[in-house]
């Protein structure tokens, strides 16, 4: 029911809220004007990155900078004098730094992504008029590098949709466990790879979210929308398959309306999709780290080279850029330049030389 599924959400959404404020009472007493000021404008889980983001900035100020000082005795004026060496500093220092006795390590993406919670905090206050200069707007974000595409081919996506039915190159002891896990765990995958969906959205599913009928399901996306996403009859197979298993299973309480469910028979977890795709995904793909969003990934590659429409393919993931939804493009400009390698002949070949 739509009430279920907006419990669910309201459920995580407080726990993540309550993370955050915990968050906070290791952060300045300032930095609860910002997230207050930035509360419409973000979802809940940025919100909960950036007190994860400054927790690090403030601890790395307080060993660099103000060294008398814990993070929670900050105070605006002390902000007002970190100039942009100290960030850039800051931006460094994460390359290599010690976090709750810790080693801990960034790469250029991740501190991106650290410098822009700190940007955010900074340009946030400024406009307040209680920083006399917006110093983080004059780092320059870490250039970051295209990472290497990593999804399925077509015959890996074959054999590991086998691999999850049959249980071939499966260890003893996860055999033990397959036949109980077996038809589920082949209808995730199928899931995932027959219509892009994100593991949030996966988890959160209910039963009355699946509709026959129409071959669609209702999701809810980023931010709270809700989305209906259609799915083939190789989808429908699997997921009809599923529901069938479950309809025969007396253990199943009959008021628990998520529709994939662990072996506790609750709402299957974020951990536990996780896990099973990378069980699956080393056997068949042992030299490439597959995820669930990997497989998003793949989905969305193959979507592309059936349209050759980046747009349908920004659409049907969710993606708000169609940017975004280039680097699935990417992956196709790979088979391009394999396909016309052998075009361009340097020299004429033997039996031309004959003739």
């Amino acid at each position: 029911m739509a009430t279920d599924k907006n419990d669910f959400y309201q459920e995580r959404n407080r726990k993540t809220v309550e993370r955050i404020e915990n968050l906070k009472e290791e952060l300045p007493a300032f930095a609860d004007e910002f997230f207050i000021g930035i509360e419409n404008q973000t979802s809940v889980l940025t919100r909960l990155n950036y007190a994860y983001d400054l927790r690090i900035f403030f601890d790395f100020l307080c060993k660099k900078k103000f060294k008398t000082k814990t993070p929670r005795e900050l105070t605006l004026r002390d902000l007002d004098t970190v100039s942009s060496t100290d960030i850039e500093k800051f931006v460094s220092y994460l390359s290599s730094y010690e976090f709750g006795g810790r080693q801990e390590s960034c790469n250029e993406r991740a501190k991106a992504r650290k410098l822009s919670t700190v940007r955010a905090l900074f340009r946030y206050f400024f406009r307040k008029d209680k920083l006399s200069a917006d110093n983080a707007a004059k780092v320059s974000m870490p250039k970051l590098h295209e990472k290497e595409i990593i999804r399925l081919e077509t015959n890996e996506i074959a054999a590991l949709l086998d691999c999850a039915d049959s249980g071939e190159g499966m260890t003893n002891h996860q055999r033990a466990f397959h036949e109980k896990t077996r038809v589920r765990d082949v209808a995730i995958l199928t899931l995932f790879l027959g219509t892009g969906i994100r593991i949030s959205e996966l988890i959160g599913l209910n039963n009355d979210d699946i509709d026959f009928t129409s071959c669609s399901f209702k999701v809810t996306r980023k931010g709270g929308n809700q989305t209906i996403l259609y799915f083939s009859d190789e989808v429908a197979d699997a997921l009809a398959r599923y529901i069938a298993e479950k309809e025969d299973d007396d253990e199943i309480p009959a008021d628990e309306p998520a529709l994939f469910l662990s072996l506790e028979k609750r709402r299957i977890s974020s951990r536990a999709v996780q896990n099973l795709v990378k069980k699956y995904s080393r056997i068949v793909a042992p030299l490439k780290k597959i995820s669930p969003h990997k497989l998003r990934s793949t989905y969305g590659t193959q979507l592309y080279r059936e349209t050759q429409d980046i747009y349908a393919v920004a659409d049907v993931l969710g993606h708000k850029d169609v940017n975004t939804t280039k680097k699935h493009y990417a992956a196709i400009s790979e088979d391009i330049r394999r396909s016309v390698a052998g075009r361009v002949k340097l020299r004429e070949s033997d039996s031309k030389k004959d003739d």
